[in-house]
């Protein structure tokens, strides 16, 4: 496997950035993915100054360890399809901001969540909402050479490949817009064929993010976050084996919210061994 990296959630909370890159290093990861969620104090990361980000690039570059990517899962609060008005305006300035906090920090994509609205009752003039704020941001990412990637979801707005290649349609197939999907949410929904959904965006897949969950049937509403690998029935092998088919080539990215652990080291290393093992019996990456 080519590039494999960690959700910066898994790591102890009380690290800093700086130090999350060393101990994502220490544990043999390529790579670490930010996040920028709904809380005050990363939100608070969109006004880091140069100081700051002076301070983590020289650790990327010393380390050689690199943010490749940012969740930014804030828009959860501040969504682009609100029917609110000045929310909609919070949600594009916070769209704005991450892209210049990205092209400062040398990251290639920032991964979006796939909500039109999150705690607002969904309804067709959101959805329009989303695509319009989705418009501007894509414009504006394109001018700094960002790519925004809308992650596939635990939401019915965006719980497919298929359904993003309907979004992808309504912004006019803009180039800066592309696919990340998350093998859990997409095995979720039962509706899904993950092989044939794969396939679908494989074109405009730019990462794949890796995380176990346990399925939506019909008198369960699913679980999308805190399942340990193993604990359910996602296919890993048939994944990379359909990927590989796919000719696909780009990174890997463990997905775990062990931050709050006092020590989440051993539940990484074996999240890490989980997936290793995975793509050993799959025969079709190494490396």
């Amino acid at each position: 496997m080519n590039y494999l990296g960690i959700y910066e959630k898994a790591m102890p909370i009380s690290l800093s950035i700086e130090e999350k890159l060393k101990y994502a290093k220490q544990l043999e990861f390529k790579f670490v993915e930010m996040s920028i969620d709904e809380s005050d104090e990363r939100l608070s990361r969109l006004s880091w100054g140069n100081d700051i980000i002076r301070q983590i690039n020289e650790t990327q570059l010393s380390e050689d360890i690199y943010i490749q990517s940012i969740c930014l899962s804030g828009h959860r609060r501040y969504p682009l399809g609100s029917l609110n008005k000045n929310i909609r305006n919070k949600s594009l300035e916070v769209m704005y901001q991450a892209i210049d906090l990205a092209q400062k920090l040398g990251v290639r994509v920032i991964q979006l969540a796939g909500y039109d609205v999150y705690y607002e009752a969904k309804s067709q003039l959101t959805a329009q909402y989303f695509k319009d704020g989705l418009i501007s941001a894509l414009d504006y990412a394109a001018k700094k050479q960002v790519i925004l990637a809308l992650e596939i979801m635990d939401d019915t707005f965006l719980n497919s490949i298929t359904k993003y290649c309907e979004i992808k349609q309504a912004v006019s197939n803009h180039p800066y817009l592309k696919v990340y999907p998350d093998v859990g949410n997409l095995s979720a929904w039962p509706e899904n064929n993950v092989a044939k959904e794969l396939e679908k965006g494989i074109a405009d897949t730019v990462a794949i993010h890796l995380k176990d969950t346990l399925p939506v049937t019909s008198d369960f509403a699913g679980k999308f976050k805190n399942v340990d690998f193993g604990e359910s029935n996602v296919d890993f092998i048939g994944v990379f084996q359909s990927l590989h088919h796919l000719k696909y080539n780009g990174p890997f990215l463990i997905e775990m919210w062990s931050e709050n652990l006092e020590e989440p080291k051993e539940a990484i290393l074996s999240a890490k061994s989980f997936i290793e093992e995975a793509i050993m019996k799959s025969g079709v990456y190494s490396g």
